[in-house]
C-alpha cells in the first residue's frame, strides 16, 4: 500500500494543483467576487453540471492508479519465464511448458499456451498454420493491452465536452436575464451567476481533460513498448519452435503417445509397438513410439 500511495500523491497534488490554477484565474476575472474563495466554494457554483465533472475526474484518478499498478513490464513479458520456456523447449517438455504457461498470467505465457494447444490437437499442422495461430492470440493480446488504456483517452474526450454543455447551460441562464429587460439589482446579479457557471465548467471540463490525456499519452508509449518487446519474444519462441519441427520432419511435436494421439485403441498401439520392434524404423506405415511404456499406463511427458 505504501507503493500505491506514493504513485497515487503526485496525480492528486497535480490534479489540485491545476484546478487550484485554472480556477483561482477564472474567478479573478469575475467583478464582485471575494478573491479569498477556496476551491469547493468556487466549484460550488459551477451548478449541477459539476457533479458529472466530478464524477469524471475520481474515475480519471483511479485509471491512472490503476495503470500505474498493471501496466508493467512483468506483467507482458519476463525474462524469467523467457529462460523458462527456452529451456523446456529445447527440451521438448511441451506439457511442461503448457503446465508453467497456466500459472502464469502474462501475455507471452497466453500466446505461448494457445499456440501449444493449437498443436498437441493438430499434429499433422505445418509451421505455417502454427505461426498463423500465435500471431492471431498475439494480435489479441495486443488488443486487449490497448483497449485497456482507451478508457483514460474517453475521460480527456468527455470531460471538456461535459464543461462545455455546463458553458452553454451557463449562457443560456445569462441571456435568460438579458431578455427580460431588467439589467439592475437582482436581475444583474443572476447575470452575473449565469456568466460564472460557464466559466467554472468550462475550466473544470479542461483541468480533467488535459490531464487524462496526458497521461493517456504516457500510458500509451509504454504499451507501445511493450507490445515491441512482446512481439520480439513470441518471434524468439517460434523459431525455437520451428527448429524443433525440422528436426522431426516438419511435424508437429506430439505430447502424448503417437497412437493416443491420433484415437487408436490399446490393441493398435500394441501392435504398433510389436512391428516396431520387427521392423525398426524401416517401416513406412509405423508412427513413432516409445520403446518402453510405465506400467501404470500414464504417458511419459519426458519422452516428448
Amino acid at each position: 500500500m505504501n507503493v500505491t500511495k506514493l504513485i497515487f500523491s503526485p496525480v492528486v497534488i497535480l490534479l489540485w494543483l491545476l484546478t487550484q490554477a485554472t480556477l483561482a484565474a477564472g474567478a479573478s476575472e469575475v467583478p464582485g467576487n471575494d478573491q479569498n474563495k477556496d476551491v469547493l466554494e468556487i466549484l460550488s457554483m459551477g451548478g449541477f453540471m459539476m457533479y458529472p465533472l466530478a464524477l469524471l475526474s475520481v474515475i480519471a484518478a483511479v485509471l491512472i492508479m490503476l495503470y500505474f499498478i498493471t501496466i508493467r513490464r512483468n506483467s507482458v513479458v519476463s525474462d524469467k519465464f523467457m529462460n523458462a520456456a527456452e529451456a523446456l523447449i529445447r527440451k521438448r517438455d511441451y506439457l511442461g511448458l503448457v503446465a508453467h504457461c497456466n500459472r502464469q498470467g502474462q501475455s507471452i505465457a497466453r500466446i505461448t499456451e494457445k499456440t501449444l494447444d493449437f498443436m498437441t490437437k493438430n499434429t499433422s499442422a505445418n509451421i505455417k498454420e502454427v505461426r498463423e495461430v500465435a500471431q492471431a492470440e498475439g494480435s489479441r493480446q495486443a488488443g486487449i493491452l490497448t483497449q485497456r488504456i482507451s478508457y483514460l483517452n474517453d475521460v480527456g474526450t468527455i470531460a471538456p465536452m461535459a464543461g462545455l454543455l455546463g458553458t452553454v447551460i451557463g449562457m443560456i441562464r445569462a441571456f435568460m436575464e438579458i431578455a427580460s429587460g431588467n439589467y439592475e439589482g437582482v436581475h444583474a446579479n443572476k447575470l452575473a451567476e449565469g456568466v460564472y457557471q460557464a466559466l467554472v465548467t468550462t475550466a473544470s471540463g479542461l483541468v480533467i481533460g488535459i490531464t487524462a490525456v496526458i497521461f493517456y499519452s504516457f500510458f500509451r508509449g509504454k504499451v507501445q513498448k511493450y507490445l515491441a518487446e512482446l512481439e520480439a519474444a513470441a518471434t524468439h519462441l517460434m523459431a525455437l519452435l520451428a527448429a524443433q519441427y525440422n528436426r522431426r520432419g516438419g511435424n508437429a511435436p506430439t505430447p502424448l503417445y503417437a497412437g493416443e494421439a491420433s484415437g487408436h485403441d490399446d490393441n493398435q498401439r500394441r501392435d504398433a509397438h510389436a512391428r516396431h520392434r520387427e521392423y525398426g524404423d524401416n517401416d513406412p506405415d509405423m508412427m513413432p513410439v516409445p520403446m518402453s511404456r510405465p506400467s501404470n499406463d500414464t504417458p511419459d511427458v519426458h519422452n516428448i
